[in-house]
């Protein structure tokens, strides 16, 4: 490709950033996942691919087909996680604020604030690999996130949203906690079938 048509990214995308920030369990939970693709679902595939290559012809083999993609895909989920995991700056929300610090939202706030028609909602900011919309953890990159970011009780700050421009005003900000929901083994993983339908 010419360098003409490539794009380096920009200082406020998340390409250009070193640094991963995430909280503890968050980092926990990327390791959990990590270990499960590594230790239990690669090897489940490759023992399948391994039993569809041994009937014969592999062109017409969907179990190998399919295997062979399934391997690909896991390896790309192992190496993406490595990178994050390498690139993971640990930030505790619960580790003692003073000042400044303890007053203003960062990464790791639990931020409680009110929108223009007084509808109150509480987010916690988070890292990339958290977001969780259900529990409100949001990242701190996206744009509530940078409208939050620095502001203190009392403040108010401009959301420009895919839906317009809308006015916050900061009720309160703390620092505790924040439960991210723990790794789990998908049910249709090949790890957890194996014992049920692996043909030999």
């Amino acid at each position: 490709m010419r360098k003409g048509f490539t794009r380096k990214p920009q200082g406020d995308e998340p390409g250009a950033r070193g640094k991963n920030y995430i909280t503890p369990s968050g980092l926990q939970r990327l390791k959990d996942e990590h270990q499960f693709l590594l230790t239990r679902e690669r090897p489940a595939v490759t023992d399948v691919v391994a039993w569809a290559a041994s009937n014969g012809d592999r062109s017409e083999n969907a179990d190998y087909q399919y295997g062979k993609r399934r391997l690909r895909q896991i390896d790309g989920r192992i190496r993406f996680l490595t990178k994050r995991i390498e690139a993971a700056e640990v930030v505790d929300p619960e580790t003692p604020r003073t000042g400044q610090a303890a007053a203003r939202a960062f990464f790791g706030a639990t931020v409680r604030y009110a929108m223009a028609a007084g509808d109150e909602r509480v987010v916690s900011i988070v890292g990339t690999d958290e977001v969780d919309l259900k529990r409100d953890h949001i990242s701190w990159v996206s744009p509530l996130g940078r409208a939050l970011m620095k502001s203190a009780e009392g403040d108010s700050v401009v959301l420009d949203a895919p839906g317009g421009r809308q006015y916050l005003t900061v009720l309160e900000v703390r620092y505790e906690r924040i439960s991210v929901e723990p790794f789990c083994e998908p049910s249709g993983s090949e790890a957890s079938a194996k014992g049920l339908h692996h043909r030999r």
